[in-house]
């Protein structure tokens, strides 16, 4: 006589293994951190829809721009708007200093975003957001973000939940123009820190800068504290 499958059974089963996968990409991500921690790499989130003649997109280029010329790899999520406009900046900036410099582009599947930009060197795919945003942590040093919509505000948010957490290694938060971003800030001070839900120190990582070269400033302060720590340990770090 034969018994209906037990899909109590065969839930658990499931649950284990993917447990058990879960944990081994832990393992490999861990080890492959190892490969990646002698490179400085800057990550820049912004808005998908915004347009070449806005002005954002041609402070975003010029960012990307200057990353190159100085040989830093700039990560974006690769596709268009203001991750294209990082991405076209580094290629631009390396072909005038004769840099390195790579530009990653970081994408993931979705029905409105069908192809990455032009403007890539180095592509990595992802069908999730939790793999996609643990491949920018993993990859970066720095985090900047541009004007944005509510993706944009995930990748602020997860960056900075892992840094209040200790997950990840400290690194700057450049939010960069202020007329967008100060409002958000001053809504955490008065809400969430006067209310005793985030701590005063959690802001700490924030900077709201106004121009690429002042985000470049704060890049470039951050770089000689990986240099330094980099150097301490036996070897400069790699561009």
């Amino acid at each position: 006589m034969s018994s209906k499958p037990d899909k109590g059974a065969r839930r658990r089963r499931l649950t284990e293994r993917l447990e058990a996968l879960r944990e081994r990409a832990f393992l490999l991500e861990q080890e492959l951190k190892t490969y990646t921690k002698d490179y400085f790499r800057v990550c820049i989130f912004g808005s998908a829809r915004i347009k070449p003649e806005d002005e954002i997109y041609q402070m975003t280029h010029e960012l990307g721009r200057l990353l190159g010329h100085d040989g830093i790899d700039v990560l974006t999520g690769g596709g268009p708007g203001l991750m294209e406009a990082a991405n076209k900046g580094v290629l631009l900036g390396k072909e005038q200093s004769g840099s390195k410099s790579k530009s990653f582009g970081i994408s993931i599947e979705l029905p409105f975003e069908k192809d990455d930009n032009e403007h890539l060197d180095i592509k990595h795919h992802h069908r999730r957001f939790s793999s996609r945003l643990d491949d920018f942590m993993r990859l970066s040093n720095a985090i900047v973000c541009m004007p944005g919509g509510i993706g944009t505000l995930l990748e602020l948010y997860f960056s900075w939940q892992l840094l209040q957490v200790g997950h990840m290694a400290d690194r700057p938060i450049i939010l960069l123009q202020r007329s967008f971003w100060e409002g958000l800030i001053e809504w955490t001070k008065d809400i969430q820190v006067e209310g005793g839900l985030v701590s005063p120190g959690d802001l700490r990582w924030v900077t709201i800068v106004d121009s690429p070269q002042e985000a470049m400033k704060v890049i470039s302060e951050h770089y000689q504290h990986f240099s330094e720590r980099k150097e301490a340990l036996g070897g400069p770090p790699k561009l």
